[in-house]
């Protein structure tokens, strides 16, 4: 028993070593890209972590949970960029030098409310089941997409298509994550402060995560995912937790707006389309449902595998004389990729060993 703890804090000694060495190793290359792939996979793990609370654990197919992400994006745009004070008189006389909130305010402001939405939202569908529950979600994520489009008349609150630039960087214990941090004779480049902040959150979120599936409100989630009538009949009160499951995996989805925003320095509507959700929903099912090592390792595989297939993207679209586009090609080859796994796999990459036991049996 000891050893085996013993050679646990090893590896968890050496992961952490890897994790903290790994980006100063992409900055050493000279090409800030890699940097910025990582970057974005680690917001994409931290998306599937948040949903894989809703499909995972609770076994509710969410296609509109791109939503929160914008919610939690459009909140830091507004009070971190210079649109509101533009827009609004009133406004720019209470804050002369600007709007430019601290991120970390703008976090708990975006987790409550992305939650409170995600709780409103859910209400109208419980009640419904698999397909039918999927095409409302995926309703409310157009819903939500389109109304942030549109609401820039009568009054200009989103700027609509323009979207909202300018949005300031984030400050951590006045460090400036707009500029190189120079420490001695060593250089920081932003695109690796962004990884820690990001990568700190990801490890929260994992650490929640685990909390909460061994918890009894975890538990109570499988049921409901295994067997519903099952679980009412137990005394189980399943409109509840399933308003629960919605709520907590919209926070997750706020937080991910909110440092997505702070690290595109932008938001724009396109960023929030439909294939975004599609893209979420595929990480936690390639990975394995339920299970947070497989759903961190199908956000990281399905993250990078676009910016790999560029590389061949490009010739083979020479090989049809230009008649298909790079971007089609990519995701042409991304769908045959999936599909190829989930007939070897159907299970998901790293399935969760209690996942489907009985079904087994």
């Amino acid at each position: 028993m000891t050893q085996n703890k013993s050679t646990k804090l090893i590896m968890f000694a050496v992961a952490a070593v890897a994790l903290m060495v790994f980006p100063l190793l992409l900055q050493a290359t000279g090409n800030n890209s890699y940097a910025r792939i990582v970057d974005q996979a680690l917001l994409y793990v931290l998306l599937a972590l948040g949903l894989n609370i809703v499909v995972g654990y609770a076994g509710l197919l969410d296609l509109g949970y791109i939503a929160f992400y914008a919610v939690g994006a459009y909140l830091y745009g507004l009070l971190a960029s210079p649109h509101l004070v533009q827009a609004f008189p009133a406004i720019a006389e209470a804050f002369p030098g600007g709007m430019h909130t601290n991120i970390f305010p703008v976090l708990i402001i975006a987790a409550i409310f992305a939650g409170i939405v995600g709780m409103i939202l859910g209400a109208p569908t419980l009640k419904l089941r698999g397909d039918y529950l999927a095409i409302v979600t995926l309703g409310f994520g157009e819903i939500i997409r389109i109304f942030m489009l549109n609401l820039d008349r009568p009054i200009n609150i989103t700027n609509g298509p323009k979207g909202l630039p300018q949005v300031d960087a984030p400050n951590v214990l006045g460090i400036s994550f707009a500029k190189r941090l120079t420490i001695g004779d060593y250089t920081i480049e932003p695109v690796t402060m962004y990884y820690y902040l990001f990568l700190a959150f990801v490890i929260m979120s994992v650490f929640i995560s685990y909390r909460l599936q061994d918890s009894r409100i975890g538990r109570a989630w499988m049921a409901i995912r295994e067997d519903e009538t099952a679980a009412k009949a137990m005394g189980l009160n399943t409109r509840n937790l399933k308003l629960l499951a919605f709520g907590m995996g919209a926070t997750f989805g706020g937080i991910s707006g909110v440092l997505f925003a702070s690290f595109q320095r932008g938001v724009y509507p396109e960023s929030f389309i439909l294939m975004e959700s599609v893209m979420v929903v595929a990480m936690v099912v390639l990975g394995g449902l339920g299970h947070i090592p497989g759903v961190i390792l199908g956000a990281l595989l399905l993250a990078a595998l676009p910016e790999v297939l560029r590389h061949f993207a490009g010739p083979l679209g020479q090989l049809t004389d230009g008649r298909l586009a790079p971007e089609i090609l990519r995701q042409l080859l991304i769908a045959l990729a999936m599909i190829v796994v989930m007939l070897v796999r159907p299970k998901g990459l790293w399935p969760s060993p209690e996942h489907g036991k009985s079904l087994a049996r």
